[in-house]
């Protein structure tokens, strides 16, 4: 039984937003939306007076952001109080039914507490519950970075930005020591001291609601985060959150830097490329703009540090430790002395431990720099090659439309089945074994994508789908067959990849059993009863060799790739009984790899899938 999953999501308005990481996500300098409430609930408002942990009594007055509030000590007389003693503070208050509310208490409480003392972190004074609020007692600080750059008059001059930039690197590196990342590094939260304090020229790092842990503690010992990617989960501020958030990977120390370039930018030019992105994919189109847009020309009005910063932090591996104080480094011939900087960096010149100077040579530096963003998109073949029993393996490639049907029949005379397909302008690839296990096998080459009356058709013949491929020109080749062990099919297509769809699919008991693409529409057949027991979801703008990599060591493999002219997908695979260890290779190459191919098959390995999409930015 197949049973096609809203095949035409672009009529379906609905479905297709579903489908969309931008659709609840905020944009521009919102900060970022985590609360997630009914919307028939209306919320309550907050307390006018507030006493929480044996703290004073404070009358909430002006609203300073989304959940902040100037808290004034009631009774105080006027001075120059401080800390515990300030006649005003800053109240946060978080709604029990909010997502960042769903922990009791939040988890940024905990960030608080383990960040106590760290320097550029402000003071929580008094914590605690009333009524329907966990709330917060904290310093009150002065301007945000946003409002300082938004300010008439403040201009953002290079050695402004150069020591926000070695303070900044200098708060994260000591919220890193404690295990956390903040999670959401942009302008508006990083704020100075109060103005005409002793303060005023000090950076501090605020709002923990979206930290999380990039290391966790075994006893004495402690053991980065494991890798994954879903893709459904989004954490940040959209125009300035990681390449890596966009595509929902874990959060490590590199999305808290990559964050930070884009904000030191932002700082320096007054906008950056994506902001004028609109639309229920923001997000994608966000992401894929970043990955399109070259160190080079983001930076072009900016000096040569601030590229180096981002070509470093853009560069690292996910479990990498920064090199601190070499980034800090970096601005070392932007700065000048300390009677003029406009932002106090003394806890720049403790990263280190009172560091001497770092000359930084890029050309000459231990490792190069793997470049990931070019700036000059690129697609190329993408085959995948396991190791199989000795078997017989045709290569078809370069097939017209009208030549299709004469190759496949003379495979099936000859007692070779097609196990995966692809298109390229237009014109189709075939590959065809004896090692599919298949005891019949019909192709319907359709103007559609994914004719639906055909398959069901096939499908009460007791057929199922076991390959599927698109052209540019909307119209795609479907192969079904018998032999398969799959008891159900699901198959859906999507004018973005389907992640939620597939997540679902999983929960239910299927797995992707085959993809393609048409354009930049996708489809994905999900089936019962297959030899996986788990699967994961590879998706990237290029070739995703670190994610592919970390999902090698723990067991996985490819088994099915798809890929359009912006993005490229795999789904890997554990098998549900493995008795070796699965031996893959992957090759990209700008024509059909014919001739790896037949040297391959030398050393027992043959095509399992294959398409054709983008790889590089």
């Amino acid at each position: 039984m197949i049973t096609p999953q809203a095949e035409r999501a672009l009529n379906c308005s609905a479905i297709d937003r579903s489908e969309s990481q931008a659709a609840s996500q905020p944009s521009g300098n919102d900060p970022p939306e985590i609360i997630a409430i009914d919307k028939a609930t209306a919320i309550p408002p907050v307390p006018e007076r507030v006493e929480v942990g044996n703290s004073p009594i404070y009358i909430t007055g002006k609203k300073l952001s989304g959940k902040v509030y100037v808290g004034r000590r009631l009774g105080m007389p006027s001075g120059g109080y401080k800390g515990r003693n300030a006649i005003e503070v800053a109240l946060k208050f978080v709604h029990r039914r909010s997502r960042e509310g769903s922990c009791d208490p939040p988890y940024e409480w905990q960030v608080y507490q383990a960040l106590n003392g760290c320097y550029g972190i402000p003071s929580v004074h008094y914590k605690g519950c009333q009524g329907d609020y966990y709330i917060l007692v904290m310093d009150l600080l002065g301007p945000s970075l946003w409002n300082a750059w938004h300010s008439p008059g403040q201009e953002m001059s290079v050695l402004k930005v150069a020591c926000i930039a070695i303070d900044a690197i200098s708060i994260l590196e000591k919220i890193h020591s404690k295990g956390f990342i903040h999670g959401d590094v942009k302008p508006e939260n990083f704020l100075l001291g109060q103005p005409g304090s002793a303060q005023e020229k000090k950076l501090f790092l605020i709002n923990f609601g979206l930290a999380s842990n990039w290391k966790w503690k075994r006893g004495s010992s402690s053991m980065h985060v494991q890798y994954d990617q879903r893709l459904d989960i989004f954490r940040g501020t959209i125009r300035y959150a990681s390449v890596h958030a966009h595509l929902g990977r874990t959060g490590s120390r590199r999305d808290d830097l990559e964050s930070l370039a884009y904000s030191l930018i932002f700082l320096l030019r007054g906008s950056l490329p994506w902001q004028g992105c609109q639309g229920d994919n923001k997000s994608f189109l966000v992401c894929k703009k970043k990955m399109e847009t070259s160190p080079e020309v983001l930076c072009s009005f900016c000096p040569a540090p601030f590229k180096h910063f981002l070509e470093l932090v853009t560069t690292m591996k996910f479990d990498e430790e920064p090199k601190y104080e070499k980034l800090v480094s970096l601005f070392d011939d932007l700065i000048i002395g300390p009677v003029s900087r406009p932002i106090r960096i003394a806890g720049g010149l403790e990263v280190g431990h009172k560091r001497g100077r770092i000359v930084v040579n890029l050309e000459e530096d231990e490792q190069p720099m793997e470049k990931v963003r070019l700036g000059s998109p690129a697609t190329q073949w993408i085959s995948i090659y396991s190791a199989r029993r000795n078997m017989t393996q045709r290569c078809h490639y370069n097939i017209a439309d009208s030549r299709l049907h004469q190759h496949i029949q003379k495979g099936y005379e000859d007692g070779v089945f097609i196990s995966c397909i692809a298109s390229l302008k237009n014109v189709w690839t075939v590959i065809m074994d004896t090692g599919t296990g298949f005891s019949s096998q019909v192709f319907n080459l359709s103007r559609n994508f994914l004719q639906k009356d055909w398959i069901r058709e096939q499908s009460e013949k007791n057929f199922y789908i076991t390959a599927i491929a698109g052209a540019t020109n909307g119209s795609s080749l479907v192969v079904m067959s018998k032999g398969t062990p799959y008891t159900q099919q699901s198959y859906k297509v999507s004018e973005s990849f389907p992640y939620k769809w597939i997540n679902k699919k999983w929960k239910e008991g299927f797995h992707v059993t085959c993809m393609g693409t048409a354009g930049n529409r996708w489809g994905v057949v999900t089936s019962r009863n297959t030899d996986y027991s788990y699967q994961a979801v590879e998706l990237d703008f290029v070739y995703p060799s670190e994610g592919i990599h970390q999902r090698y060591g723990a067991g996985y493999r490819i088994t099915s790739c798809a890929a359009t002219p912006d993005q490229t997908a795999f789904i890997m695979s554990i098998a549900k009984e493995s008795k070796t260890k699965p031996v893959d290779e992957t090759f990209l190459t700008s024509d059909f790899p014919s001739k790896a191919t037949k040297e391959q098959w030398a050393k027992g390995l043959y095509i399992t899938s294959i398409c054709h999409g983008r790889t590089a930015c």
